[in-house]
């Protein structure tokens, strides 16, 4: 997925990685996030709540495994439930500096279904509208 965000990258980045910011934008739209910690280093852990519209908790966590300020960032990521993760992916998000902004890549994989991999697309999709507007 592809997106031009009106921030330079150091600022976008900073979304990504200072949990103050991140608590106040990630999830898709309709999403809070109660609970959230990040330790933002090769191999420090991540873990989220996304607190969605209807009041159903979904936790998710992962590992960072490359942080390049303000270029790229790369972690796992795995849902959780009852306690264990699940199927675990990888995402590398680029930043790269653009006229008026960032160009944003990110690349999610590998998922266990097309049925996964296209809710994960569209929780992107509505999380980088909640980023933008953050951004704004």
């Amino acid at each position: 997925m592809r997106r031009h965000l009106a921030a330079p990258p150091e600022r976008v980045f900073r979304a990504f990685t200072d949990r103050k910011q991140l608590v106040k934008w990630w999830g898709p739209e309709g999403a809070t996030i109660p609970y959230c910690r990040m330790s933002v280093k090769p191999g420090g852990a991540w873990r989220t709540c996304m607190r969605m519209p209807d009041g159903s908790d979904n936790w998710v966590s992962g590992v960072y495994r490359e942080i390049e300020r303000p270029r790229r960032l790369v972690f796992t990521w795995a849902w959780e439930a009852d306690g264990k993760r699940g199927h675990e992916t990888v995402v590398t998000i680029d930043f790269r500096p653009a006229p008026g902004g960032t160009n944003l890549s990110l690349s999610h994989r590998v998922f266990e279904s097309a049925k996964a991999r296209s809710a994960h697309k569209w929780g992107w999709a509505s999380t980088f509208k909640c980023l933008a507007a953050f951004l704004a």
